[in-house]
């Protein structure tokens, strides 16, 4: 936000300390995350810049990295196990906290901020608590090391994210749409398919974007409850960087790095969308 034209010098000292202090912080942030980038191209087996790569010499980059991550089986049996959790608890939790929404929308709910704070509470609660939590209780169920225990596990830290999401879309919502669909003689499930789904799609993808990014990130979780058939990416970056450190962790992180941007790119994009079809000018 830029300062109006009759601010004070002060005023705009301060401002301008403000920005800087702004820009040291979020280069502190940035700046680990940016590292990694060219590491990740380095053409020897070393987690540090080389005189070679220095200087910009083109001997001393290589994608010898990104080769060894896709010809090895472990990281593609990983990739592929990432991929399958984080899809199915994504759908899984964006059908059971799409429908938790709906409930919490309704204005006569009893002890609906009580329900909210259950449902949010994997965001609160330390990981490491609801993991230890998670493997005590599922190890009971025979659930431990297996695919659906492990989806079960993701889809509870990914459904607070789609609550907070299409709830928030529904703060929106004009309830009177639905009332006159009913006077009209539409049955709910048509109600729900032609008038509620399209106004809240945009916050069930959101959430559900959150959902498949938190699953396919997480390694605590996958720590307790994961076997050899169900490790994942994180899991496995956790065991290269523990028992075998090599160049190709830096080249599976600088893929996670993308996916995050473009996911958030992907957030922003929708965002934008639903203000345009609310006809909201920013």
């Amino acid at each position: 936000m830029a300062l109006p034209n009759y601010a004070s010098k002060v005023e705009r000292v301060a401002y301008a300390g403000y920005l800087a202090f702004c820009g040291v912080v979020l280069f502190f942030l940035i700046a680990p995350i940016l590292t990694i980038i060219p590491l990740s191209f380095n053409a020897t087996p070393y987690f540090t810049f080389t005189e070679g790569m220095l200087n910009l010499d083109s001997e001393a980059y290589s994608t010898r990295w990104y080769q060894e991550m896709f010809t090895s089986e472990q990281w593609l049996w990983a990739l592929k196990n990432s991929t399958f959790i984080a899809f199915m608890a994504t759908l899984v939790a964006t059908g059971l906290g799409t429908l938790a929404a709906l409930g919490l929308a309704s204005s006569n709910l009893p002890f609906r901020n009580t329900i909210m704070a259950l449902l949010i509470s994997p965001m609160i609660v330390p990981v490491i608590i609801s993991a230890a939590a998670m493997y005590f209780f599922y190890t009971r169920l025979g659930l431990s090391q297996t695919y659906l225990g492990v989806i079960l596990a993701h889809a509870a830290l990914g459904t607070p994210f789609v609550v907070i999401t299409v709830t928030a879309t529904l703060s929106g919502f004009d309830h009177s749409l639905v009332k006159a669909a009913a006077s009209l003689g539409a049955n709910p499930v048509y109600t729900f398919r032609h008038i509620t789904f399209p106004l809240i799609r945009p916050g069930m993808i959101s959430g559900g974007l959150f959902a498949f990014g938190t699953s396919f990130d997480e390694v605590v979780v996958a720590l307790f409850l994961t076997g050899a058939e169900q490790k994942t990416v994180p899991r496995q970056m956790w065991s290269g960087i523990r028992e075998q450190i090599s160049p190709t962790i830096l080249a599976v992180a600088t893929l996670l790095i993308f996916m995050s941007v473009c996911l958030l790119v992907t957030l922003e994009v929708l965002r934008r969308r639903n203000v345009r079809i609310r006809g909201i000018q920013e």
